[in-house]
């Protein structure tokens, strides 16, 4: 018997031995698995400290962050990262002649920016722009309008090739006195473009010419029948997502502060229902993402009452379910979720910092746990590819 034990004891003793330790390059490595480049836009007006856009590590498994690089850039309000992390564009948002995009080259590994050139937009307040690759379009609050902008093949951008400008008004005299361009969205299947303009309660339509470049200089944009599809009178439409499976879109009305769900087929958004995510009237409403598991949508307010609605999607069909509401810093504008969906990070403009929250995948609902980063006047955030 004692010898049946002491021959357990050792083979014990020699398992435990022949565990691999992991190493300290084994650790690294796996730290780096877990680890987005981030970069963020912010406004460096008024009394803003801010020196333009900023890049962090962000690690998506413990929600640690640590500061890279900086560059100078005025206003970069919002800005999108090419598909293979190589370059940034990024507006300048202003009310004027320097309203304009930029062109960066960026260095992932180390978060470095360096300026390429910029190109006026020739409309004011570009407020959010997209890139297919070949192109990067604005949308141009003020201005009314849509900018596209050929890539060159150093990454630089050529001058507008077109200016899209729309017409019209909507009943809110204020708010609604002419077109005011707030996001455009190419659709999942990459045939059209839609552009949603808060002034007219429109979202209008485009064909895309996907082989349009700097060198064949062929048209970018068409116009589409139908033209645009119309949401209810003083909604004003500013950011629309599609869902994962590209069946649904959902709409943020900064206005009414509803969410409208549609459904996508070619080109077709069909409205299915519109439900509140401002409560208070605030007039607020800015931001709208999924999770990367497609089951939950957030969408931000601001104003009064600032914070995040959460929303349960329906598997079957894209319908909302409201399952919560987070309170924020003031002025949540723009938000994102991490690729691994665990957390979701809230750029609070005028509390000057980016809020981490970490999510719950089973309700959705999110928790503060107390991660902020300081930065002044953040409005934009972006994970690169």
């Amino acid at each position: 018997m004692l010898k049946t034990l002491a021959t357990i004891c050792v083979i014990g003793m020699a398992a435990t031995s022949c565990t691999p330790k992991r190493t300290p390059r084994q650790e690294n490595s796996e730290k780096l698995n877990h680890e987005l480049t981030m970069v963020v836009g912010t406004y460096t007006t008024g009394d803003s400290k801010s020196k333009g856009i900023y890049s962090f590590r962000f690690n998506e498994d413990d929600g640690t962050v640590t500061p890279l690089s900086e560059v100078a850039i005025e206003n970069p309000s919002y800005l999108t990262p090419s598909s293979d992390s190589k370059f940034i564009y990024a507006v300048s948002e202003f009310n004027d002649e320097r309203a304009a995009v930029n062109a960066l080259a960026f260095d992932k590994e180390k978060g470095t920016f360096r300026l390429l050139n910029t190109q006026k937009t020739k409309g004011e307040d570009p407020c959010y722009l997209i890139s297919n690759g070949k192109n990067v379009i604005t949308a141009n609050y003020s201005g009314g309008s849509v900018s596209v902008f050929p890539i060159s093949k150093d990454g630089s951008l050529l001058p507008a090739s077109d200016v899209i400008q729309f017409q019209g008004s909507g009943i809110d005299k204020e708010r609604q006195e002419k077109p005011h361009l707030h996001c455009v969205r190419i659709t999942p299947d990459g045939k059209y473009l839609f552009a949603n303009d808060l002034g007219t309660d429109q979202i209008h339509k485009f064909i895309i010419h996907p082989n349009a470049d700097s060198e064949n200089k062929e048209t970018f944009l068409k116009e589409d029948d139908p033209a645009s599809f119309q949401v209810s009178d003083g909604s004003g439409p500013r950011h629309l997502t599609f869902s994962p499976s590209g069946k649904y879109a959902y709409l943020i009305n900064e206005l009414s502060g509803t969410v409208i769900t549609f459904q996508y087929t070619d080109g077709i958004l069909k409205e299915t229902q519109e439900i509140a995510a401002d409560t208070v009237g605030a007039k607020g409403s800015a931001d709208i993402h999924i999770s990367p598991d497609g089951k939950f949508l957030y969408a931000s307010n601001r104003l009064k009452a600032d914070g995040i609605a959460i929303f349960s999607i329906h598997p079957n069909d894209g319908i909302l379910t409201k399952v919560g509401y987070q309170l924020t810093g003031i002025h949540p504008r723009n938000f994102i979720i991490t690729p691994n969906g665990k957390f979701l990070l809230v750029a609070c403009r005028d509390s000057n910092i980016i809020q981490v929250y970490e999510r719950n995948p089973e309700t959705g609902l999110i928790k503060n746990i107390h991660k902020d980063i300081k930065i002044d006047r953040p409005v934009c955030l972006k994970f690169i590819p």
